[in-house]
């Protein structure tokens, strides 16, 4: 026996499925608090020394947390190469914006502290801003895009055509999308800075982190019902192998009314991910106004891992469907790398994946701890 053939080709495709979901989950659990932060700051600090605390509560670890961004766009390019390939360059101007914002990010943390003046502080602390709403919202808006279909096709020798443009991303339903996943990352963020810091942002951080979480609720809830009355969902309707070709143009597909909501109908565990979104954001938002700090957090992470598990698991099999041709549209049996490859890279992962988890797990150990206004005073105790 070969050794890939150790797994079957549809197992793998299922379980990259799975850990594309894992790795954007832990980005946004963990880079989302960072890129939350950023778009509190302007409001939850007010002095100098505020906006310290609030900026070295996330100083230690926003590095390592990029490794989830760079691992999930690494994932992509290797498992999945024709969604690669139509997103990166269909979205091209989308992405431009969403990689200038967080290169504002270093340059504001490394920058600020270099001058005394308060134009120039003022001035990186409104980039850092900048830094964490726009990725933000253009991530939802790529998201609601997603959802409606990409303006995409193929020819029948699989060279690509994108026909869309970036103002045309920008239509009501992607804008709520963005809405949603700006409200959930503040929400993250204002309950990482209830957890970490102390005084009068984190007093700040629960107020507008209460507000996130209630529209987080609010505007899931619009988005679902907007997905079932108003947003067309995708369904095959020829026969397609799990283990065929990766050739998109193998199949027929057709849109329907609300056909997002059908795998929970023939899959009524799937209800289980929409629950948790909703369920979470609502108990973020009690633990937030009974100060409790760690459960905020946690709760505030259900929140994520359910509205990202219903965007995946409502699309499913589908990853990017194309408004332009359904027939092009990409699916996990038909967009995928080949068998071999994604074995090899599925060891790969099996032995790295752990270890990142590990060190991970063990720097928020080791630089557990609050950052108040007196840590800020010693030049020894924080990184900005």
């Amino acid at each position: 026996m070969i050794l890939h053939e150790l797994i079957d080709y549809e197992t793998l495709r299922l379980i990259w499925w799975l850990l594309l979901g894992v790795l954007l989950i832990a980005f946004a659990t963990t880079g989302g608090f960072d890129l939350g932060v950023g778009t509190l700051l302007p409001f939850v600090a007010r002095t100098d020394t505020e906006r310290r605390v609030a900026i070295n509560t996330i100083g230690a670890t926003w590095e390592g947390n990029q490794v989830w961004l760079i691992l999930g766009g690494g994932a992509i390019f290797a498992a999945w190469p024709p969604l690669y390939a139509v997103s990166f360059s269909g979205f091209y101007l989308a992405m431009f914006a969403i990689l200038f914002a967080l290169i504002l990010r270093p340059v504001g943390f490394k920058y600020r502290s270099k001058r005394e003046s308060t134009s120039w502080r003022s001035g990186w602390d409104w980039a850092l801003f900048i830094g964490g709403f726009v990725p933000s919202l253009i991530f939802g808006v790529a998201v609601g895009n997603v959802l409606q279909g990409v303006p995409f096709r193929f020819a029948d020798d699989m060279r690509i055509f994108y026909e869309g443009s970036f103002f045309a991303l920008l239509n009501p339903y992607a804008l709520l999308c963005g809405l949603l996943s700006l409200a959930m990352l503040t929400m993250h963020g204002a309950a990482w800075l209830v957890l970490k810091s102390s005084g009068p942002v984190a007093v700040r951080a629960r107020s507008y982190g209460s507000i996130a979480a209630l529209a987080v609720i609010v505007l899931f809830a619009l988005g679902g019902l907007f997905l079932w009355i108003g947003v067309g969902g995708y369904r095959i309707t020829s026969d397609i192998s799990p283990i065929g070709p990766s050739n998109p143009l193998l199949k027929t597909v057709a849109l329907e009314k609300g056909g997002w909501l059908t795998n929970y109908t023939a899959h009524p565990w799937t209800i289980i991910a929409p629950v948790l979104g909703f369920v979470g954001a609502a108990l973020a938002f009690i633990a937030m106004r009974a100060r409790r700090e760690v459960m905020t957090l946690l709760f505030s992470k259900v929140a994520i891992f359910g509205i990202i598990s219903t965007v995946g698991l409502s699309m499913f099999p589908f990853i990017l469907p194309s408004s332009l041709d359904p027939r092009s549209s990409l699916t996990v049996w038909d967009a995928s790398s080949s068998h071999m490859t994604l074995f090899i890279m599925l060891v790969v992962t099996v032995i790295f994946l752990p270890i990142i988890f590990a060190y991970t797990a063990w720097v928020y150990k080791v630089l557990w701890g609050k950052v108040d206004e007196k840590s800020i005073t010693d030049e020894n105790s924080h990184a900005y």
